[in-house]
């Protein structure tokens, strides 16, 4: 039985959590959010407190209960505190700046790349930082994932787009051999 499954999750002030049937819809201050329910999991709240149980117990039901847990307990702190991602450029002559809702980048490429959010997701740049925030943890961290797709860190120099605190593996560039024949 998964241990995290099994934890209640705590609803925070603001928050309205309705359960029908499958459908979970959960509204905060942020947004509102709705996820189907897999089946043979059922979802009950008492008070301030939303459990996750299985009705049936079978591996299918075993490997997706701490998940199912996850993705509700997920959505009322997304509605009620919001998720965020942060990307930083890295390279001469590499920038990016917002342009009304739309965001463009200049990657060392023929023409500017521009790039707009979707609904929900909010993207701001400070300086050589671009901050993804929505309340929806997987579009932000989809959105940010695109972003980075324009340029991905390269492993010689560093250039590119990385997640703030990622770790790039850095490779040794070629070395002068001595040449020519004895």
């Amino acid at each position: 039985m998964s241990r995290i499954g099994r934890q209640p999750i705590p609803v925070s002030e603001g928050v309205e959590v309705s359960i029908e049937g499958n459908l979970v819809t959960v509204k905060g201050p942020k947004g509102e959010l709705r996820n189907k329910v897999l089946k043979g999991f059922e979802v009950t709240q008492n008070d301030n407190l939303i459990t996750v149980a299985q009705k049936v117990v079978n591996p299918d039901t075993q490997k997706q209960f701490g998940l199912q847990r996850t993705l509700i307990a997920n959505m009322i702190i997304g509605v009620s505190e919001g998720f965020s991602k942060e990307l930083e450029i890295n390279g001469v002559g590499y920038r990016a700046q917002m342009k009304g809702s739309v965001l463009e980048m200049t990657l060392g490429f023929s023409h500017p790349i521009l790039y707009t959010a979707p609904e929900g997701v909010v993207v701001s740049v400070n300086q050589n930082i671009i901050t993804v925030t929505g309340y929806d943890k997987q579009q932000v961290g989809e959105t940010a994932a695109n972003i980075r797709m324009f340029k991905k860190p390269e492993p010689y120099k560093g250039k590119g787009i990385k997640y703030v605190g990622e770790h790039i593996r850095r490779k040794a560039g070629k070395t002068a051999a001595k040449g020519g024949t004895e």
